[in-house]
């Protein structure tokens, strides 16, 4: 087990024992608030692992090192920006495929430019929600500085994370 699985599991027992002591039918309550959670999000999550699976079997490791490994970091983020200005889907999906390519060994750098253009710049959520309800002004006075800070915080996270994992 790791460390944020325990992390979790102390929240959670803190959590049902405060709810407890305020009310003994609120940890109840909590479960169903879980089971209509569940319930609204459970196929997104699904799907999400289902297309992290597919990408583990389609793509092979030595291709995505290739690409988005530490031999070449500032391709690599590169790549990943690209990336995450690309992929549709909300964290559902996201979230699963980048774990599964940190596990296959893609540098750390890379998938923080991933994740960061994916979250930050979206041009998929800018097209859908965005530019229809706050107007192309607001819209493009956030997201042209936005295009620009995955690369930084890539190359910012990559070094980071190496001083981290130097230490350990």
């Amino acid at each position: 087990m790791d460390a944020s699985l325990w992390i979790l599991l102390g929240l959670l027992i803190v959590a049902t024992g405060y709810a407890f002591s305020r009310d003994r039918h609120l940890p109840v309550d909590g479960l169903l608030a879980t089971a209509r959670l569940l319930r609204g999000v459970w196929i997104e999550l699904l799907l999400g692992f289902l297309l992290a699976g597919l990408v583990d079997v389609l793509i092979p490791a030595e291709a995505l090192v290739r690409w988005l490994g530490d031999e070449r970091p500032l391709r690599g983020i590169a790549v990943g920006w690209v990336v995450g200005l690309a992929i549709p889907g909300g964290p559902y999906l996201l979230f699963p495929i980048v774990a599964n390519l940190f596990g296959k060994g893609v540098a750390a750098g890379p998938l923080i430019a991933l994740v960061s253009a994916k979250t930050l710049v979206s041009p998929i959520r800018m097209l859908t929600y965005e530019a229809p309800l706050l107007g192309w002004p607001l819209t493009l006075a956030r997201m042209l500085p936005a295009l620009f800070v995955p690369p930084l915080l890539g190359l910012v996270g990559q070094w980071i994370y190496d001083a981290l994992k130097a230490k350990t």
